[in-house]
């Protein structure tokens, strides 16, 4: 056997690498679980602990299967828009959505990337549903939500649509989790307008964010949509 023979290979280091990904998924679903029954519970501390470790974990799993790393960006910007939304702040409440968005055209820059898919009549008929969706929801939230967050509600609504809709160029599991996204910042948003909740609103806003970014994530890791992955040393964003 020789020096070059005896070496770790790309083969061997990959298999290492998907080995570690099961125990990170693991840990993931673990602390999801634990943040929704703390939910559940009213323990506010469980969720404090685990709400910031939730796309850290999503984030290692996804770059342990060799994802691109416009996923695990768009994983680590929502990290950083959930720790800032843990702060009862105006201004946190801004720059959390900010990070969010930054994220999101992480996921439309991949979606863009994802062969070409979503400009066929149906994709198309899929984003006039989001758009008139979108349309109507601003026209009746509006009036209640507070006239500072206004504009940049709007703002940050249209980026997300346009991420529910382009979801789709990686197949159902991604576009599920587009459409989730959209659920849950819609119920973010009912309840910063004050409307009636649901009873335990902070579970179903975590359980919907949570099935959203993972769907998302498992739709770019096995989505049909995704292109072939890049020859030695290509850079895999």
């Amino acid at each position: 056997m020789t020096a070059t023979s005896a070496r770790p290979g790309p083969t061997r280091a990959g298999g290492r690498a998907e080995r570690l990904a099961r125990p990170a998924l693991l840990a993931f679903l673990l602390v999801a679980a634990a943040d929704l029954i703390g939910l559940l519970a009213g323990a506010e501390t469980v969720h404090l602990v685990a709400k910031p470790l939730l796309m850290p974990l999503l984030a290692l799993y996804a770059a342990l299967r060799g994802g691109p790393r416009l996923l695990v960006a768009a994983l680590l910007f929502g990290w950083g828009g959930d720790v800032f939304l843990l702060v009862d702040d105006d201004l946190a409440f801004l720059v959390g959505m900010g990070s969010f968005a930054v994220g999101h055209v992480c996921y439309l820059t991949l979606f863009a990337r994802g062969g070409g898919r979503g400009r066929a009549p149906a994709a198309l008929a899929t984003g006039a549903g989001y758009a008139v969706v979108l349309a109507a929801f601003l026209v009746l939230i509006w009036p209640d939500l507070p006239a500072d967050l206004r504009i940049p509600l709007t703002g940050y609504s249209l980026l997300l649509t346009a991420v529910a809709w382009r979801a789709g160029v990686f197949g159902p599991y991604a576009a599920a989790g587009g459409a989730l996204f959209l659920l849950s910042d819609a119920l973010i948003a009912t309840g910063i307008a004050e409307w009636p909740q649901a009873p335990a609103p902070d579970f179903w806003v975590m359980l919907t964010y949570i099935a959203a970014q993972a769907l998302l994530a498992h739709g770019v890791l096995t989505g049909a949509g995704r292109t072939p992955p890049p020859g030695p040393g290509a850079d895999t964003a």
